[in-house]
């Protein structure tokens, strides 16, 4: 974990944008609330094939004006064209937005045009070829491995392409197993990989939900808590077992070296801020040295 002792804290939120305007307005409040914590910044996911763009456009503006926190907008490979990246990234330029968060993304049913875009270090190459250092580049990691996969050292390698292509910092799929996250730093580390790679957190408020998440991104949740989950079902009192749990794991990965945490709120600001308490954070405000 020594590659990640070195950088500063840095703690960021994710949300996704609504579809409706009383939904615009529940988020903008969520972020709102999170923004009292001064966080090192928002990311706002971008559809399957792009099929959130006008929202997520809508939703970086709003959330940056309101909040005057820093805002990475998702941008997303698969289904996207050059032009259209180009005329986005020229959106953001203009909105003085300098984050962004570049993922291969999923393949929604029935798509045709897989656009220009295969990988998500295709996207990144991208980005640099067109506007150089403007932009810090999120990528995503997966400390369990991605699930689609070809072995776990395929997974690490296509890791480090994307940083040897540009990108400057990775956010982690959520876990539960701190293990799996220390391990996968050591093995990123072996292979020269020693940008920060900031672990995903997903709070716990609804079992049935988790578990279909859990089980669709590859996620393994310990035995140990999956049949303590079961026990509460979605009976409301699963949140204080999730609060405890989720705080107990993210203190074990700032004490051991992690270089921040990336909450998925699911545009809930309670959850995350109980665990933000829990661990006693007093300012995230860290701005990352840029490569």
């Amino acid at each position: 974990m020594d590659s990640q002792k070195i950088y500063p804290l840095a703690f960021s939120f994710e949300c996704f944008p609504e579809q409706t305007q009383a939904g615009e307005a529940r988020l903008l409040s969520t972020c709102n609330k999170l923004a009292t914590v001064n966080p090192c910044f928002f990311s706002v996911t971008y559809g399957a094939g792009g099929g959130t763009r006008d929202h997520t456009l809508a939703s970086v503006a709003r959330i940056k004006a309101e909040t005057a926190v820093d805002v990475a907008p998702h941008i997303a490979a698969i289904g996207s064209h050059y032009d259209e990246i180009r005329a986005l990234l020229a959106h953001y330029k203009a909105q003085n937005i300098r984050h962004i968060v570049a993922l291969r993304g999923d393949t929604p049913s029935g798509l045709r045009d897989f656009g220009d875009f295969s990988y998500a270090s295709e996207l990144v190459k991208f980005i640099r070829d067109e506007h150089g250092d403007y932009f810090f580049i999120e990528v995503a990691a997966y400390p369990e491995t991605h699930p689609q996969a070809k072995s776990v050292l395929a997974d690490l390698q296509n890791l480090k392409q994307k940083f040897d292509l540009g990108a400057d910092a990775a956010l982690t799929q959520y876990f539960y197993n701190p293990e799996a996250f220390f391990r996968f730093i050591d093995d990123c580390e072996k292979l020269g990989i020693d940008q920060p790679i900031i672990p995903g957190i997903m709070p716990v408020t609804h079992y049935h939900q988790l578990l279909r998440f859990s089980n669709k991104c590859g996620v393994e949740i310990p035995r140990w808590m999956a049949r303590r989950l079961a026990s509460y079902g979605d009976d409301a009192s699963i949140r204080a077992f999730g609060e405890e749990a989720v705080t107990t794991l993210c203190e074990r990965l700032l004490k051991g070296g992690a270089a921040g945490l990336h909450f998925y709120t699911m545009n809930q600001a309670a959850p995350t801020l109980a665990i933000w308490n829990n661990l006693g954070i007093s300012s995230s405000k860290q701005l990352r040295a840029r490569r």
